[in-house]
């Protein structure tokens, strides 16, 4: 599923290539993805203008004058593809291009200077809504949202406090979007690492230097992922998003067996599970 540096590439793709476009008209091919698509709703956007487009956690919202905004969500497959005059481009580097994919369109936007916006969608968990600007951040995918960990918000001070006599265990916490927005269980496995703290540490009884380490890793690392990944947006009309990749950067994700990256450390990554998701970690640096 991609995570809150993957959905900022998308975000970004999708702005340089569609801000200030009209949309000319709207064909649903398939609108039973996680909640139906309603065509009378979408019927309302025809010949508005993409003015800016955003993002919040995991979630894009594409803001159309006349106070109306897309609110989408990738789920597992979900993409994004643009097409100009008939050449097609991806709007990430997290996935490729495949011959069959347009089986899987089911959302085609058609703007003005030979442009289109297509949602694809294998497994259809992913949806697309319309919205009241005005209301967007009130709705109910929206509302109970935690900080965006790359602002001010994010803070040694919040942290502490959501903390507080709780019994969660760190992983979970951190995958908990009512304390941070974003995050899912691979930056998660990374941050932890780099802060020395085990997946499973009960969150009461991490210290005020680890703390500092949750909120400044955490920010490091997402930053990191997408600068990478908008290697590929700054190229993205030449490279087709082929050029960033944070995969390549994992530490423990998916590194079974693996030998530790610390330094003078002669652990071996281990995999378990918190709460029914895989936990990489070094149990020697990982306390």
């Amino acid at each position: 599923m991609p995570e809150l540096p993957e959905v900022e590439v998308v975000k970004k793709s999708l702005e340089t290539r569609l801000k200030n476009l009209t949309i000319k008209r709207v064909f649903i091919n398939n609108s039973k993805l996680r909640y139906r698509i309603d065509k009378k709703e979408f019927s309302k956007i025809k010949n508005l203008q993409i003015i800016s487009v955003k993002r919040r956690s995991k979630y894009l919202l594409i803001n159309l004058n006349q106070n109306l905004t897309i609110l989408a969500h990738l789920g597992m497959t979900g993409k994004f593809f643009i097409v100009d005059n008939n050449k097609k481009y991806k709007t990430s580097f997290y996935y490729s291009l495949k011959k069959n994919d347009s089986k899987h369109d089911h959302l085609t936007i058609f703007l003005n200077k030979g442009f289109k916006l297509i949602y694809n969608d294998v497994r259809k968990f992913g949806f697309i809504k319309l919205f009241k600007s005005k209301n967007i951040y009130k709705c109910n995918h929206l509302k109970s949202l935690g900080p965006e960990p790359l602002t001010r918000d994010f803070n040694i001070s919040y942290v502490n406090n959501f903390f507080f006599n709780k019994k969660t265990k760190i992983k979970d916490m951190l995958m908990n979007q009512k304390f941070i927005a974003g995050l899912g269980n691979i930056y998660c496995n990374e941050i932890l690492f780099l802060c020395k703290i085990s997946p499973n540490r009960v969150v009461k009884n991490v210290n005020n230097k680890e703390l500092i380490k949750i909120v400044r890793f955490t920010k490091k690392i997402l930053r990191k992922s997408i600068s990478l990944g908008g290697s590929s947006v700054k190229n993205f009309a030449s490279t087709e998003g082929q050029n960033g990749n944070f995969q390549i950067k994992f530490n423990v994700y998916n590194k079974e067996n693996s030998k530790c990256k610390t330094k003078k450390c002669s652990g071996v990554v281990k995999k378990t599970y918190t709460s029914g998701r895989s936990s990489f970690f070094c149990p020697r640096c990982q306390k």
